[in-house]
């Protein structure tokens, strides 16, 4: 992507019936913030930039760049000028993007082709710019936009499924943790102060767990801002967590299999959208690898890259990565012999994205017995630790 890191600004604006209007928005510079404010009918008046640090160039979301590219290949297999379908295009993005597709729309009309105006908008991966630069060299930018749109799809499928295996776990223990500390704080103290008043002896791990939430309940104030900042500080680390978490969670055999599967899938479909659409092989891979977070399998591929650069044999090459399963490396090798491999790389993409839904219904019927033996840990000792002096009061009498 080309576009450049933005800056947070705050604005003040007037809309066209006269009435001023603030608002903070990211954009690289101030003309580039007048210009999107032009676009929805705003004009700048003054404009501050927040000291809240530089934001990183954010890409097409994968829903909008499946229904403008979809929309395309729609409007440009039926005649219908780039010019007026990116402005058709424009209509079935979200609200975010459509400056940028104004953007493009501009810039197509001011004389670019429609891989430079991908490129100078930003937003558009380098896979997306390399299969329209190469359809306008063979005039199907009809075919290249379906070929995105179905890998966009396709894309957004097992996204789909990754992410619900990654929060289903995450959504049950924030709720664990939620409930915890509810009891703990507004139910154990009152329970605590009725059974002091019944004189009731008490074992050590309860009168912990009742010192605990007395403590916590006492002080409220002191509990919640703590929680503050927790959350915070959360919210601050989350890329970090989230990395170490990923390396962490791949350490397990069933979900490493699913994320390479993911990563797979999504390798196999970039391929054949780039394949099909009349990119060199070796440029192919050389974009595609990017998608892939296994070291082994990425340096493998990297390496049958630059094989073919060299002028190495498919077979032979392909026949060295073994990282990927020896069914697929067959496939690609008589698929190659046979003049057909974009096709096999199509049916790899599809192979592979009905393997993630298997591997992550698996899972899902693997994590929902942990996530209930999770949430009885949580609970459990603070339901033990009162239960037992209510017990112990009962048999007492």
């Amino acid at each position: 992507m080309s576009s450049l890191p933005s800056h947070h600004y705050l604005f003040q604006a007037m809309t066209s019936a006269g009435a001023k209007t603030l608002g903070m928005r990211a954009a690289a510079d101030e003309s580039q913030l007048a210009d999107e404010l032009r676009r929805e009918q705003l004009m700048l008046l003054k404009a501050w930039r927040v000291p809240l640090g530089r934001v990183a160039p954010a890409g097409l979301p994968l829903k909008d760049d499946a229904a403008l590219n979809d929309q395309l290949s729609i409007l440009l297999s039926r005649g219908v000028p780039l010019i007026d379908s990116l402005e058709v295009a424009s209509s079935v993005v979200s609200n975010a993007s459509k400056n940028r597709i104004a953007r493009l729309r501009e810039a197509v009309a001011a004389g670019l082709s429609f891989s430079d105006a991908c490129q100078k908008s930003g937003g558009f991966d380098d896979v997306t710019i390399a299969v329209y630069r190469s359809a306008e060299r063979t005039g199907d930018v009809a075919g290249a936009a379906k070929r995105l749109a179905v890998s966009a799809k396709r894309r957004l499928g097992i996204r789909g499924k990754a992410i619900t295996v990654m929060i289903y776990p995450a959504i049950v223990f924030s709720i664990s943790v939620l409930v915890f500390f509810g009891l703990l704080i507004f139910l154990v103290p009152t329970i605590a102060k009725q059974l002091q008043q019944m004189n009731t002896t008490t074992n050590r791990f309860s009168q912990v767990v009742f010192s605990t939430g007395e403590w916590l309940n006492a002080h409220m104030g002191f509990t919640f801002a703590m929680a503050a900042v927790l959350v915070i500080a959360a919210i601050a680390v989350r890329g970090r967590a989230a990395r170490g978490f990923m390396t962490w969670i791949q350490r397990v055999p069933a979900v490493a299999r699913l994320i390479l599967t993911v990563e797979l899938t999504r390798f196999f479909s970039v391929m054949a959208a780039m394949v099909k659409s009349g990119v060199p092989l070796a440029d192919a891979l050389s974009t595609a690898t990017n998608v892939i977070s296994s070291a082994r399998l990425r340096e493998q591929l990297n390496g049958v890259q630059r094989g073919l650069v060299e002028g190495g044999l498919w077979k032979t090459l392909v026949e060295r990565a073994d990282a990927l399963p020896l069914a697929t490396r067959r496939l690609l090798i008589a698929a190659e012999r046979a003049g057909d491999l974009d096709s096999a790389f199509d049916s790899l993409s599809q192979d592979m994205a009905d393997e993630v839904e298997v591997r992550s219904a698996r899972l899902l019927a693997f994590l929902e017995p942990g996530a209930i033996l999770l949430m009885l840990a949580l609970i459990g000792p603070l339901i033990i630790a009162i239960a037992v002096p209510l017990m112990t009061f009962r048999s007492g009498q």
